[in-house]
């Protein structure tokens, strides 16, 4: 049996940028389009009980910001369209990172003002790590922003990739006319207002060439000579250079004005590739034989990418995010968790709009789906109808940032406990638990995952606690090649040995130096700067 037909219609593609960018606003806008939602949450209207719909965590909330990837499914021209929506912070590029490993296309949002910035440029790394193929959006239009032309280059530059221009944009600011369309030769004109639907715009043909230079006057010109400057100096569009990431379509627009929107929603059904082959190991007599799954196969397979705990306050659950690979899922279905052999049987499966859940009668591959879990369940778990193999891919990176935690109220322990456990197999932040004993240390990649670990802490475990500096500055995982020189190790460097959440050893570092000391001591230790799933460490030594 083969899922052909279901498959082919997937779209499974995540949203990338820099803060500000407009990269939510942007995610509610296609949201609205496609007829997903009904009306659309601004970001900024704080105040208000409107919140963006993919931002559902309180913290989120009062401060306006992604810190918690979310995913949303919609229907659009007979297409089934998986959205994950990331955080745009770099203090959360480990959630983003693992996001991206679930997707089969990027939508890159720039600010048409402040072109390619930082965490942008982090971003484009991971896609072009994985060749994922980026679709960009040039938002803000409607300010006063950089010369497109200048926009291009800057986006050349940094991607390492041509830019095919699909839209152009008549004018900016005040003077923003709006965009000519290069797929369908027509002119659509810019109207302000966030309510206004895609049909409410004039659309006008660019055979009608009089009428526009007389509308438009010198923005119009100038428009057309560097939209003919850009196309000259492009590539035409090549669907294979696309989606081997290495030519980017780019579109420009106004998000929180609905504009230029559609013409990227319609890009993602006609340009954006359908789920691909995934890699993955298979045990043949306990050797592992690397083998191609094929996204239509008969035989379910998927990848735990995200593990969400408290998504409902009410019911206290945890909800492990499966993005699937291959096969059909249907409600009662018998799965197993390769990691630990165990039998898994979901009884609320779930597609998502953000925290809004619907039950799922059917899922394929592309398709992200959700089910509760009590634990049993890690980031990285790859999850079958009983095939033995193991997909791979899903990295974490040792943290650079260490706090011990002190509990301010001792009576509770068992509560704290639990909170670290779940936050640590989310992923929300490292946890180590030294061998020798003592308080817990939470590692981070970036300062902000303290912050909200400890308000979660508080709002979703009722434990006050006390984040404090300690000495150490890194950490590596460990492994050897047999036991007994794993032995002699740890015996070593008992106070510097530490369990992550997934129960893997780590050697905790105080300075770069400790590795090298280490390595000099036991060369046939070797440190992994990341890691996979639980007992697997990938990385050069270091």
């Amino acid at each position: 049996m083969t899922y052909a037909h279901e498959t082919r219609r997937r779209r499974t593609f995540a949203i990338i940028s820099h803060p500000d960018a407009g990269k939510t606003t942007l995610t509610e806008k296609l949201l609205l389009f496609s007829g997903a939602i009904q009306i659309a949450g601004s970001v900024k209207a704080r105040k208000a009980s409107r919140h963006a719909t993919s931002d559902w965590m309180e913290i989120e909330k009062q401060r306006g910001i992604s810190v918690a990837s979310s995913v949303m499914q919609m229907l659009y021209r007979e297409h089934v369209i998986n959205l994950l929506d990331t955080p745009g912070h770099k203090d959360f590029s480990e959630d983003t990172y693992r996001v991206l490993t679930a997707v089969d296309s990027a939508l890159m949002v720039i600010d048409a003002a402040n072109g390619v910035e930082a965490q942008t440029r982090r971003l484009i790394e991971v896609c072009r790590q994985r060749d994922t193929p980026i679709i960009t959006f040039v938002n803000k239009m409607d300010r006063e922003v950089r010369d497109p032309l200048d926009i291009l280059d800057e986006v050349e530059r940094e991607l390492g990739m041509p830019c095919v221009p699909m839209t152009w944009p008549v004018g900016q600011g005040k003077s923003f006319g709006g965009i000519v369309n290069l797929r369908t030769q027509a002119m659509t004109v810019f109207d302000s207002g966030s309510e206004r639907l895609p049909q409410d715009f004039e659309t006008i043909p660019l055979t009608e060439q009089a009428q526009l230079a007389e509308r438009f006057g010198l923005e119009w010109q100038t428009a057309m000579d560097s939209m003919e400057l850009a196309t000259g100096a492009s590539p035409a569009f090549d669907e294979a250079a696309f989606l081997a990431g290495q030519q980017t379509p780019v579109f420009f627009g106004s998000g929180v004005n609905n504009f230029g929107v559609m013409e990227v929603l319609d890009a993602l059904v006609d340009l954006a590739p359908a789920p691909k082959p995934r890699t993955s190991s298979l045990l043949v007599n306990k050797q592992p034989v690397v083998k191609e799954i094929q996204p239509e196969d008969s035989a379910f397979s998927g990848v735990v990418f995200k593990v969400q705990a408290n998504m409902d306050a009410n019911h206290r659950d945890r909800i492990a995010f499966v993005r699937m690979a291959s096969g059909k899922y249907t409600p009662g279905m018998k799965l197993k968790v390769q990691r630990t052999a165990k039998e898994l049987r979901p009884t609320s499966v779930v597609t998502f709009l953000s925290q809004r859940r619907e039950a799922v009668d059917e899922a394929y591959a592309g398709d992200i789906i959700g089910f509760t879990t009590h634990g049993g369940v890690q980031l990285g778990d790859t999850i079958t109808d009983g095939a033995n193999l193991q997909f791979t891919g899903l990295p974490f990176f040792a943290p650079e940032l260490f706090m011990t935690v002190i509990l301010k109220n001792p009576l509770r322990t068992k509560q704290l406990q639990t909170g670290l456990d779940q936050l640590g197999e989310e992923g929300a932040i490292q946890v180590f638990k030294p061998e020798i004993g003592g308080p817990m240390l939470l590692g981070a990649v970036g300062q902000l995952q303290f912050e909200v670990v400890q308000h979660r802490l508080k709002a979703e475990y009722d434990c006050d606690v006390r984040l404090e500096g300690c000495h150490y500055t890194g950490a590596r995982w460990i492994t050897a090649d047999t036991p007994a020189e794993l032995r002699e190790f740890t015996n070593a460097y008992p106070q510097r040995m530490s369990l992550d959440a997934a129960g893997t050893l780590a050697f905790l570092c105080t300075s770069p130096y400790d590795v090298r000391l280490a390595q000099e001591r036991f060369p046939k230790i070797h440190f992994h700067p990341l890691r996979e799933h639980a007992g697997l460490a990938l990385g050069s030594a270091g």
